[in-house]
């Protein structure tokens, strides 16, 4: 099947969003303005590179650009992932390549859902409570 012009995809990890786009190309990855290389520290790119590791040398006909918004360094590294895999699923229309991914990680296809447990009365946090002296 012929490759369509252009693709988006997102992903979401707790409060950070990233959204992909995919165009056909050499094969550059573009996180947040800068190729991938750049990106430090190297536990995090190796996150991002995940999916285009996992589809071999078809990555080489793709551009990929990432833009990541909220959250810390590491929900943005996970989000990036996520959209990474979905969009080249939507851009390969390959439906091996998604049981590929669900197989190796669900996290790879599904955004995490967990969130922040929102701060109660009695303490600093969302568990946390004031200790209390009967004395």
């Amino acid at each position: 099947m012929k490759a369509p012009a252009v693709v988006l995809a997102t992903g979401k990890r707790k409060t950070a969003i990233a959204r992909a786009t995919f165009r056909k190309g050499q094969g550059l990855f573009r996180y947040n303005g800068l190729p991938l290389d750049f990106v430090e520290p190297d536990l995090l790119r190796r996150k991002i590179q995940e999916p285009l590791l996992m589809i071999g040398d078809r990555a080489s006909s793709v551009d990929i650009t990432v833009r990541t918004s909220g959250g810390g360094v590491v929900g943005q590294a996970s989000a990036a992932r996520t959209a990474v895999a979905r969009g080249l699923i939507a851009y390969l229309k390959d439906d091996r390549l998604r049981e590929t991914f669900k197989h190796y990680d669900r996290t790879l296809l599904v955004s995490d859902p967990r969130r922040k447990l929102p701060k109660r009365p009695g303490g600093r946090g969302a568990r946390s409570r004031r200790q209390k002296s009967y004395r």
